[in-house]
C-alpha cells in the first residue's frame, strides 16, 4: 500500500486500493463514448525484438478503450524494417504507425524545415512529437497517453492508470505524469535519485529567490517517467525537446501552458523495471553521461527564460553544491538499502556523482557559450499556423506509408 502524502503544489493520485482493474476499465470504456483516446508508443526499430514490447503487444489486445494505437517510428531508415514494424502492430486493429525517418514524412520535415521550423534529429523527442502529431492530424481523439516500449514489467492497470485522470470527467486533467518504485534487488533510477533530485535541491539552495518553476517540477516524484498523459488541446500548446531533456523540458511547457490545479501525478505500479543505459564516465556522447548533459541543459534553458543569470561563479557554486548534496543522498540511499536488504554499491555511487558533476560542468559551460544551442521542436499550434496544410498532408503521408 502505497502512503497518502501530498507534498507538492500539483495532486497525487496514490495507489491506495488493492487492484481495481474491473472498475477502472468499465469507467474508462464508458467515458471512452464520448471522449476517445490514443495511446502513443515511440518506438525504436530496435525494440520489436526485444521482451518489453512484446510483452506491451499482448497486454493492448486486451484493452478495449482504446480508440486508437499511434506507432511513432524511429531508429530505422530502411523500408524493410518498417514494413517489420507494420506488420508487428497488425495484431492491433486500432493500430496506426508513423515513419518518421522514412522519405515520406522526411519530405514534409524538409518542407518545415525549409519554413525555419526545425524538427529536430530522429529520435525519442521527435518520435513522441510526431505521434502527437498524427493524433492531432487524425483528429478523432480527445486525450493522449504516452509510454516507451522498453517496458518489462507492463500491465492493463498500469495502462488504466495513466488513461484515467484525463479521461474522467470527474478528474478532468489536462495533464498527467506517471511514477512508480525502481527497485529489483537493488535500487535503479540512477539519473532521478542521483542526479535530477539532487541537482533540484542545489538549485533552490544556490539560487536567492524561490521559483516557482523549481518547486513544481521538485513536486513530481519521478521527473523523468516516460508515461504521462494530455488533452490534445494541449499536445497542441507545448513544444517537446529533441533530446535527452524531453521530460524535464516537457514538464516546464506543461507548466507555462496549464494551470497547477489541473496537473496531476499517479502512481502506475508498485515496481516498475525497463532497459537500463550504461553510464559512459569516459564518453560524455553516450549512455547516461550523454542523457544527464541534456537534461542540465535543457534546465538552465528553461529558468533562464525566467530571469536566472548563468555565469562562471554560479556554475561553480552550483556544481559544488550539487557534488555535497548528491553525496549526502548516497549515504541515505546507502541505508534505505541496508534495512530492506538490497545490494548497494558505494564505489558505483560515488562513480556515477562523479560524471554526473562532470556532465553537470559540461552542460553549464556549453550553455554559456550558447544559450539558444538545441532549441525545442516548434509546437503544433504553430506549424499548422505557418504551413495550414501540414497536418493533413501528414495524414496522407501515413497512409502511403500503410499501402507501401
Amino acid at each position: 500500500m502505497s502512503d497518502f502524502y501530498q507534498n507538492g503544489v500539483i495532486t497525487t493520485l496514490h495507489r491506495l486500493a488493492p487492484a481495481s482493474l474491473g472498475r477502472l476499465e468499465a469507467e474508462l470504456k464508458y467515458f471512452a463514448r464520448e471522449r476517445p483516446m490514443a495511446l502513443v508508443l515511440p518506438c525504436l526499430y530496435s525494440e520489436v525484438n526485444g521482451p518489453g514490447l512484446r510483452g506491451i503487444v499482448e497486454v493492448l489486445r486486451e484493452v478495449s478503450y482504446l480508440h486508437r494505437v499511434v506507432v511513432s517510428v524511429s531508429g530505422t531508415a530502411d523500408p524493410e524494417e518498417f514494413r517489420r514494424v507494420r506488420d508487428f502492430f497488425q495484431v492491433l486493429p486500432e493500430a496506426v504507425c508513423v515513419w518518421g525517418s522514412g522519405p515520406t514524412v522526411g519530405e514534409l520535415l524538409a518542407r518545415q524545415r525549409a519554413s525555419g521550423l526545425e524538427p529536430g534529429p530522429d529520435g525519442k523527442g521527435r518520435a513522441v512529437w510526431l505521434g502527437a502529431g498524427c493524433a492531432l492530424a487524425l483528429a478523432d481523439v480527445d486525450a493522449l497517453a504516452f509510454h516507451d516500449c522498453d517496458i518489462l514489467t507492463y500491465e492493463r492497470e498500469f495502462l488504466a492508470r495513466l488513461c484515467y485522470p484525463v479521461l474522467s470527467p470527474h478528474l478532468d486533467y489536462d495533464y498527467c505524469k506517471g511514477y512508480y518504485g525502481r527497485a529489483t534487488d537493488r535500487l535503479h533510477g540512477r539519473v532521478t535519485r542521483l542526479f535530477v533530485t539532487p541537482l533540484i535541491r542545489s538549485l533552490k539552495s544556490t539560487l536567492d529567490t524561490p521559483l516557482p518553476l523549481l518547486e513544481f517540477v521538485h513536486g513530481f516524484r519521478y521527473p523523468l517517467a516516460g508515461e504521462f498523459s494530455m488533452k490534445t488541446a494541449l499536445a497542441r500548446q507545448v513544444r517537446i525537446p529533441s533530446d535527452w531533456g524531453l521530460e524535464v523540458g516537457l514538464l516546464a511547457e506543461v507548466f507555462r501552458n496549464a494551470s497547477p490545479q489541473r496537473i496531476c501525478q499517479v502512481e502506475l505500479a508498485d515496481n516498475y523495471d525497463h532497459k537500463h543505459q550504461e553510464l559512459s564516465p569516459l564518453d560524455p556522447s553516450r549512455g547516461l553521461h550523454r542523457m544527464v548533459i541534456d537534461i542540465a541543459t535543457s534546465l538552465f534553458r528553461n529558468l533562464a527564460s525566467v530571469g536566472v543569470q548563468f555565469d562562471a561563479g554560479f556554475l561553480n557554486t552550483l556544481c559544488a553544491a550539487y557534488l555535497r548534496q548528491a553525496q549526502d543522498t548516497i549515504t541515505a540511499y546507502a541505508a534505505d538499502s541496508r534495512i530492506n536488504g538490497l545490494r548497494f554499491d558505494p564505489h558505483d555511487e560515488e562513480l556515477m556523482v562523479e560524471t554526473f558533476t562532470a556532465g553537470l560542468r559540461a552542460a553549464g559551460l556549453a550553455f554559456v557559450r550558447d544559450p539558444m544551442r538545441a532549441p525545442l521542436i516548434p509546437n503544433w499550434h504553430r506549424v499548422a499556423a505557418a504551413i495550414p496544410e501540414f497536418l493533413s498532408d501528414l495524414r496522407y503521408a501515413i497512409e502511403l506509408d500503410r499501402r507501401a
